[in-house]
């Protein structure tokens, strides 16, 4: 069985954290990767308080075992649900798309472990003297918002950069990726598109289908104009909306009009001409809906057969 810092940490059982996806990961999923032995997080998104304090009280009535919260720097409800997970008791946060060094000392004095996303090995090194508990290097295979710079890479840079436990993501769907990252040095690994096909996933049949169906090259990303470069497979929006990036006629403010609840008509609706399908390259890797609990048991299961059989190679 692979242990690693991160169960002790966090109280798991295996080293796999469920990403927080936007109208993906809510109490539901949370509990089903929970209670396979993972850590399930709800994605606070840019909802408020309130949506996810019901949230939070549906993971509860379905596992006794911890679970965290994603928070998305960009909402415009940050700082009341920033609250609201020290209030409740939440075990762990993550963060995303920024800097949350103004929410630390609250979640730290609540007890609240602290891992935030990092894209860069200056930020790793700035979340570690802020008190975070470790950090995930996100590389830009990922799905949703992402950064230049490849698992491959920054994995490795950030190990080396910071004394906390790194937790990888971006490019991870099964055991093998599990056992490269490990190689790396990370303590365990964040995946994310591999559980939008899970069972207790709620989003729309028409989104897990196209997680199935996706090829190698199924991704794009948009958004770099704007400054939150974003991957999604390629449909008709995602197209659509990489054609206007590059019109330079076109007002800043009139192309992130054209987002605007693309993800929600994906995720909810199943709207295949105008939604956004957020994926991460290894979609092309995904072939079948699972329970959570057992796909986490079938990576862990392959991952060890991987790391074991590296021996082979040494001479």
């Amino acid at each position: 069985m692979i242990n690693s810092p991160i169960c002790g940490l966090l109280g798991i059982e295996h080293p796999i954290i469920q990403g927080g996806m936007a109208w993906v990961s809510d109490g539901t999923l949370a509990a089903a990767v929970s209670n396979g032995g993972g850590l399930g997080i709800i994605s606070a998104m840019s909802a408020d308080a309130g949506y996810l304090s019901r949230q939070v009280a549906r993971a509860r009535s379905l596992t006794d075992r911890p679970f965290g919260v994603n928070v998305m720097l960009m909402s415009p409800y940050a700082g009341e649900v920033a609250r609201t997970v020290a209030d409740m008791g939440v075990s762990v946060v993550t963060t995303g798309a920024g800097n949350p060094s103004k929410y630390m000392k609250m979640w730290i004095d609540s007890g609240v472990a602290v891992i935030p996303v990092v894209a860069s090995v200056a930020l790793a090194r700035m979340m570690e003297r802020s008190g975070a508990s470790a950090v995930i290097a996100e590389g830009g295979e990922s799905g949703g918002h992402v950064g230049d710079t490849s698992t491959l890479v920054l994995v490795p840079q950030v190990c080396d950069a910071v004394g906390i436990p790194v937790i990888a993501a971006g490019g991870i769907a099964d055991g093998r990726g599990f056992a490269a990252v490990r190689a790396l040095g990370a303590c365990g690994v964040q995946i994310g598109t591999r559980f939008l096909v899970a069972d207790e996933c709620s989003i729309h049949d028409n989104y897990k289908d196209k997680i199935i169906k996706a090829s190698d090259i199924a991704t794009v990303v948009t958004g770099r104009r704007l400054g939150h470069a974003v991957r999604s497979l390629k449909t008709p929006f995602s197209r659509a909306y990489l054609k206007a990036e590059y019109d330079s006629a076109l007002p800043d403010e009139d192309l992130e009009k054209l987002g605007v609840g693309a993800l929600r008509l994906a995720a909810v609706e199943g709207d295949a001409e105008h939604g956004c399908f957020l994926a991460g390259q290894v979609a092309g890797m995904v072939k079948k809906r699972q329970r959570a609990a057992d796909i986490i048991s079938e990576i862990m299961a392959e991952a060890e057969v991987v790391i074991k059989g590296a021996s082979e190679w040494a001479v």
